[in-house]
């Protein structure tokens, strides 16, 4: 019997790839008021300290980060138990995760009348649940679609539609609280999330894996003793740090460097996520050519063409920095789609497929947010050194802005591309021309 993931190739694949990947909408959707809106809504409608606001922040993604592997290895267990399991499992999880995100923007009046600590504990532990309900859910979304297998073609289709409809989500999330407001965009993301969780649940199963002894789920070594994983997970974090550091920067580099008004912001800000989603059909079929590394490679490439010329724009440049917008858009396609699939084939490779996704995608989520985290503690530390601060207009910290936002993301996915040809493709080349069996995924 062929993979279930050949079924998002070829006839009816969209209703497919529609069922299993809708429930990338809704999270991603959330994502942007858990990360983005919450910070400022707190400092402005509550009148929250910053510091204090940003230490409550801090410690309630240390504690998300924390759990996410522990996360993954309780998702496979449930997978080992039964689907039935796993969507029970996700359906309280999103009912917490909705529940919780109201409960964040609109907290009780007698949290409101108790004071700024009683309000920030309240907002500190109910983040913490949020944020954990968040990732179970993500965890089980990613760890199913890992686990329906599929060639490199398939496993690629499988993650851009899960990846092109969080992009969708994104831009949503984007306009929906400025133009509804909060109580509408929770209203929706409750809908839009009872409908991801039902249209995933009537998307094709992965194949049973199971043992007929379950604790086989659970034996294996840890992810991070497996060298082929570590050598992918240095590639991603490398990658997804050069990058986060322009995500960090952007609003920085839009009002100093170029000087643009406020309304070009969205502008910007929607050509870049429009783009990416437009390109992931592009960057599929690219695959059954190159294969998923090398195309990888190919958007690197296109990133830092695309940033060193942005280093090169200066007060004014609105249009040129439109277009960067859209070109580094088309090139974080890859980033959103192919490195979700390689994981997913080097796991059948390892023998481990229908067994320990989650436990993969635990420490892979445990990365991405590891990623923003350095973006930050990497990008802003060096402009203070180095003399900016946002409002500067002289000509030094403009040109410290400049190399933070453009050249060291350059540094970085030049980094990143070298580490993903000696670590990756060279490894897999060299194994495909050894005398061993083919490997079937």
């Amino acid at each position: 019997m062929s993979d279930p993931a050949a079924r998002f190739i070829g006839a009816g694949a969209w209703r497919e790839g529609l069922r299993y990947g809708l429930l990338g909408l809704p999270l991603a959707f959330v994502a942007l008021p858990l990360y983005v809106i919450l910070p400022n809504h707190y400092a402005r409608a509550f009148g929250a300290p910053l510091a204090l606001l940003g230490a409550v922040l801090l410690a309630a993604r240390l504690i998300d980060a924390v759990l996410d592997p522990w996360i993954g290895r309780w998702c496979d267990r449930l997978f080992a138990r039964s689907i039935a399991a796993v969507m029970g499992a996700t359906a309280v999880a999103a009912v917490v995760l909705a529940l919780g995100l109201w409960g964040l923007l609109f907290p009780p009046s007698a949290m409101r009348e108790a004071g700024t600590t009683l309000l920030l504990a309240w907002a500190g532990v109910l983040m913490a649940i949020t944020y954990t309900a968040y990732s179970v859910v993500s965890v089980a979304h990613q760890s199913w679609g890992a686990r329906l297998g599929g060639n490199e073609a398939q496993r690629s289709r499988v993650v851009a539609w899960r990846e092109g409809l969080a992009l969708l989500g994104v831009l949503i999330a984007a306009v929906l609280p400025t133009t509804l407001g909060l109580g509408a965009t929770v209203s929706a993301f409750a809908v839009l999330l009872a409908l991801g969780w039902w249209a995933w649940s009537r998307s094709v199963e992965p194949t049973s894996m199971a043992s007929t002894d379950n604790t086989l789920h659970h034996a294996g070594p840890s992810p991070l003793r497996q060298p082929a994983f570590l050598r992918l997970l240095a590639v991603f974090v490398i990658n997804g740090t050069a990058s986060a550091v322009p995500a960090t920067l952007v609003l920085f580099f839009v009002q100093d460097r170029l000087q643009a008004s406020s309304a070009m912001e969205p502008a910007f800000l929607a050509t870049y996520f429009l783009f990416a989603a437009l390109s992931i059909p592009l960057w599929v079929r690219l695959v059954n050519r190159l294969g998923l590394a090398r195309t990888w490679l190919v958007g690197m490439g296109l990133s830092v063409a695309v940033f060193i010329w942005a280093a090169t724009l200066g007060t004014g440049d609105m249009w040129p920095f439109l277009l960067v917008c859209a070109l580094s858009g088309v090139a974080i396609g890859t980033d959103l789609t192919l490195p979700g699939a390689l994981l997913a084939g080097l796991i059948g490779h390892l023998g481990e497929r229908g067994q320990r996704e989650g436990a993969y995608f635990g420490w892979w989520n445990f990365a991405t947010k590891l990623n923003l985290a350095l973006a930050a503690g990497l990008a802003l530390p060096l402009l203070a050194l180095f003399g900016y601060a946002p409002g500067a207009r002289d000509t030094a910290a403009l040109q410290t802005l400049t190399f933070a936002y453009c050249l060291l993301p350059c540094a970085l996915k030049l980094l990143a591309a070298g580490a993903l040809y000696a670590l990756v493709i060279r490894p897999s080349h060299a194994a495909t021309i050894a005398p061993q069996p083919a490997s079937t995924h």
